[in-house]
């Protein structure tokens, strides 16, 4: 499989539910570099890097999210190595402040 780098943005109840940290644990299970952050409009934001089936396959548990949260949209681009620049060096899978 192609290592393939996506940035996704996920709206609905995701901020004050654990959706980072739900995130975070997950990406890091699965293998993945990036980032996750909160942002300012109530949205939660994240960067997934690895192969593609892996990527893809934390992109569909990002649709369901931690029991407490609610997704009502997750949108999916390509994304960029400048991306994953965001985040500490030597960091795997990292926890952005809130932008």
């Amino acid at each position: 499989m192609s290592d393939v780098i996506r940035h996704v943005a996920i709206r609905g109840r995701v901020q004050g539910v654990g959706y980072r940290y739900w995130t975070e644990h997950t990406a890091t299970s699965l293998g993945l570099q990036g980032w996750v952050r909160n942002r300012r409009d109530g949205s939660v934001e994240a960067v997934f890097a690895g192969s593609s089936a892996v990527v893809e396959q934390m992109i569909a548990e990002c649709r369901r999210g931690p029991i407490s949260s609610r997704v009502d949209a997750v949108d999916v681009t390509d994304a960029g190595a400048d991306m994953l620049k965001l985040r500490g060096a030597g960091d795997g899978f990292a926890m952005l402040p809130t932008l």
